[in-house]
């Protein structure tokens, strides 16, 4: 840091206490120390670079080398300068993103508010971790569809002075068949790259190379596990996840910054590429003119018998004196990783059954492994990855296939919650050891159909119609899984023959198909996401009586209902003629005239009541 700090301030010719004053400001601004050569990723400076440990492919880089150039003095909008403000050095090219690395940067941002809006992915965020790791891609150098004109290749992790993470790709990405090395220009090593590799630009690939899908990777790596960057422990949490190191994490953070705080667009391939890399053991050349030392001012007299001292010239008649760098402190590799007592012999399934979950829900227990030595004890502090495979879209909490826990006190790791997508079927979880080469230890699971156990009218008005007529009330029903609401459940409504044949009757009720004829079977129905299912209009032909309506849902819920085909029934006032009177009809010729008074004799006998019973 102290060498590019020098070289920044000669350009200003400011003086000592200047320099100083902007050199500890910096330093407050949590930037950390600054060698290298101008690679990219891994080891750096200090002592809060956590060690890394056999499993350090559980970064996406590796822990591979990084630049550690910091900003620019100014911000990348800088207010005008003051007499006392120090020029602050900066080019086009250092505040500027190249074109189609910024249009990648943004598209996959976007791309994530659409997919995991809750992890808040800023652009500046992928455009910091890109600086940090290839110089914005050396600088802009990529063609028309964002893929890097050569490859951006990290050192080979080979354990010396990195983690030795054997080859996984048979060379196809880094092109080396026998260790792994970080590739373009987010710098995935392969073994990451396989599992989070993302085709950013549509064309069918997903290629480290292209910028377009590595920083789409890049973005939803650093999303997974629910991370959120609105947040600082999930910001920091992912930063760390993709170098382990603290001063990895403070350099991007003051990226970060920076870019929030406005940046531009410069053409592709006009980028500055940076020339400090964390791994670096001596300062890189300075490219600006050494500035000529100062004249030594005249001695001046000294009156006799004293102690001639050394005064300090008038400003006006001493240069101000320039900066000069810090020696950077020297680089030491890192210590190797403490050696485990026992050594992982084996991974042992700790206590998951067969994994068996419905469409949508989460699979119980969770998937939990130990390591084990041969002698069966426990190894604690290792990592273990669990991968999906197989045709299914089921994923981990966050979206994801893979998830990597440490072990803990006991050896166990027990993986985050799995959960159902909506493909049915067998598919495997695989735990293997991180950084070692031994079996790996697979779960099977299943996902099953969405069920109901449970169907429910939501209503109990009388479905009653005339023939050929229409049903004033549509069935709605509900269904239920173990008491809660069953969504996106399938089933089928059909008009059965009788309770004891569910064979689809030929008459009575039916509904209407889109070309408006006739069918009493629906099938392809479903729950809506309450559980509940409203069947279409239903009509009656001809043919009179009560039929039945029965529905079915996977998983063996059946609810059957009654529907009645009947007569319209008399409205008030009106007879239907079937139900007799139950007062005398007198003849025209016995209704007795208005002034006629009745005699004894024509008073009716008991005999000739009428009776009250029908038929009478």
């Amino acid at each position: 840091m102290a060498a590019q700090f020098g070289r920044r301030l000669r350009k200003g010719a400011v003086t000592t206490a200047v320099a100083a004053a902007a050199v500890a400001a910096l330093s407050a601004s949590q930037a950390p120390g600054v060698i290298g050569d101008g690679h990219g990723g891994q080891t750096t400076t200090g002592g809060t670079q956590p060690v890394p440990d056999p499993a350090a492919d559980d970064t996406a880089t590796g822990n591979s080398r990084y630049y550690t150039d910091l900003p620019p003095l100014n911000s990348p909008n800088p207010a005008p300068t003051t007499a006392t403000t120090p020029p602050a050095a900066t080019t086009e090219g250092q505040a500027g993103v190249p074109a189609t690395v910024l249009d990648a940067y943004k598209k996959a941002a976007a791309e994530l508010a659409a997919s995991k809006p809750g992890c808040n992915m800023p652009w500046q965020l992928l455009a910091a971790i890109g600086q940090v790791e290839s110089g914005q891609a050396r600088g802009g150098k990529v063609d028309a569809n964002g893929t890097t004109l050569g490859r951006i290749l990290g050192p080979k992790l080979d354990g010396n002075g990195f983690a030795h993470i054997k080859d996984t790709d048979h060379g196809a990405y880094d092109g080396d068949s026998t260790v792994d090395r970080a590739v373009g220009p987010m710098q995935f090593i392969p073994s990451t790259w396989a599992w989070a590799g993302r085709d950013g630009n549509g064309d069918g690939l997903e290629d480290p190379n292209n910028i377009y899908d590595a920083a789409l990777a890049a973005g939803h790596y650093l999303c997974r596990n629910d991370w959120n960057m609105a947040t600082d422990r999930g910001l920091h949490a992912a930063i760390l996840s993709y170098n382990n190191s603290q001063d990895y994490l403070n350099l991007v953070l003051t990226w970060l910054e920076y870019y929030r705080k406005g940046t531009h667009e410069i053409p592709d391939g006009t980028g500055n590429v940076p020339s400090h890399s964390s791994d670096d053991t001596t300062p890189g050349p300075s490219t600006e003119p050494t500035p000529p030392a100062p004249s030594a001012p005249a001695a001046p007299s000294t009156p006799s018998g004293t102690t001639p001292s050394s005064p300090t010239p008038p400003p006006t008649q001493q240069p101000a004196t320039p900066s000069t760098p810090a020696t950077p402190p020297a680089w030491t590799p890192l210590p190797a990783p403490p050696t485990p007592t026992d050594t992982v012999d084996h991974l042992a399934n700790a206590g998951t059954a067969e994994l068996t979950a419905m469409a949508g829900d989460a699979f119980t227990p969770r998937l939990s492994a130990r390591a084990e030595a041969a002698s069966g004890t426990p190894v604690a502090k290792v990592r273990i990855r669990f991968t999906i495979s197989g045709d299914t879209d089921a994923t981990f909490a966050g979206g994801e296939t893979v998830a990597t826990v440490a072990t803990d006190g006991s050896g166990v790791a027990v993986a985050p919650v799995l959960r159902a997508g909506e493909r049915t079927g067998a598919f495997t979880v695989r735990a293997t050891l991180v950084g070692r080469t031994l079996p790996g230890l697979p779960y099977a699971a299943t996902v099953t159909a969405r069920a109901a156990d449970t169907l429910s009218r939501t209503d109990d008005a009388a479905l009653v119609c005339t023939p050929g007529g229409e049903f004033a009330e549509r069935v709605e029903v509900k269904a239920t899984y173990k008491g809660a609401a069953a969504d996106r459940v399938a089933a089928t409504a059909t008009l059965v023959t009788s309770a004891d044949d569910p064979a689809e009757n030929d008459k009575g009720p039916y509904f209407k198909d889109a070309d408006g004829k006739p069918v009493r079977t629906l099938a392809d129905l479903e729950t809506d996401a309450d559980g509940l299912l409203k069947l279409p209009e239903l009509y009656a032909d001809d043919t009179t009586g009560t039929f039945l309506l029965r529905i079915t849902t996977t998983g063996g819920a059946t609810l059957t209902v009654e529907l009645t085909v009947s007569e319209a029934s008399p409205g008030p006032g009106e007879s239907t003629g079937s139900t007799p009177s139950t007062e005398p009809t007198p003849s025209a010729d016995s209704t007795p005239s208005a002034d006629s008074t009745p005699s004894a004799d024509s008073t009716p006998s008991a005999d000739a009541s009428p009776s009250a019973s029908p038929g009478a």
